[in-house]
């Protein structure tokens, strides 16, 4: 029963919040704090984004390089890198940075706020809790999450290409060359509906999480651990799901 109140509760904040989107715009204080959002998530994101996508393509230039060397293929590395990571590993390195980097902090924030009675405050003040703190923060992910997995996409197959020419004997116009011919228009918008829902996702459970806190300081770190956790499990979950209804 638990587990259903969560979910029950999880689905409600997500439906309020996504009706509450329009109410973002109207005024010059809730543009203001949505660009602090969209900062906190988009550029606040870029250096462990930048990190992790440039060794992610790198590592997957060097397993699948050593392998296709064992059959004379190198020339399809940029293809075999790029495809991998416009389908898959783009969005799914680029949702699990937002899940630690973002949806933690969402988590904590908001669970301060709840065991300080600030939550409570605004509900006194008929200010809505979801349309004042929720809105704007999982709109923020909703539109960054697209555009941080392409960037993950573009800066992991430039690290595929460096591994390419310095390790693996592949010229970088052939691996680029091989990348641009074989991906398709329907990969790249797969992967970033896939970085779309995930972040969808992740705002969602960090939001619920948050303004579910109890327990003071302890339910402050339960809150955050169990966003993080919950995130990377439907990270998963959903990003097969998503891959199995459009590769049948």
């Amino acid at each position: 029963m638990a587990f259903v109140h969560e979910v029950g509760r999880t689905t409600r904040v997500m439906f309020a919040s996504v009706c509450a989107f329009p109410t973002v715009f109207r005024s010059r204080d809730s543009r203001a704090d949505f660009g602090v959002q969209l900062y906190k998530t988009g550029i606040g994101t870029l250096p462990v984004v930048t990190v992790v996508s440039l060794f992610t393509g790198m590592i997957l230039a060097l397993q699948v390089g050593l392998e296709l060397r064992r059959f004379n293929q190198e020339i399809y590395l940029g293809a075999a890198v790029m495809i991998t990571l416009i389908r898959e590993m783009a969005p799914f390195s680029c949702g699990m940075c937002l899940a630690a980097c973002v949806g933690s902090a969402i988590a904590a924030e908001l669970g301060t706020m709840k065991v300080n009675d600030e939550i409570d405050a605004l509900e006194i003040m008929s200010i809505s809790p979801v349309r004042f703190l929720a809105a704007p923060r999982i709109l923020a992910l909703v539109v960054m999450a697209p555009l941080l997995a392409f960037f993950c996409c573009a800066i992991g197959t430039l690290g595929g290409g460096i591994v390419g020419a310095t390790q693996l004997g592949v010229n970088f116009e052939q691996y680029m060359s091989s990348a641009m011919s074989m991906a398709e228009v329907k990969d790249l918008m797969v992967g970033l509906l896939k970085a779309l829902i995930f972040g969808l996702v992740i705002g969602t459970v960090s939001v619920a999480q948050g303004m579910g806190t109890s327990l003071g300081a302890t339910g402050v770190g339960r809150a955050t651990q169990r966003s993080v956790v919950v995130s990377f499990l439907m990270i998963l979950m959903l990003g097969y799901m998503v891959t199995r209804v459009f590769y049948r």
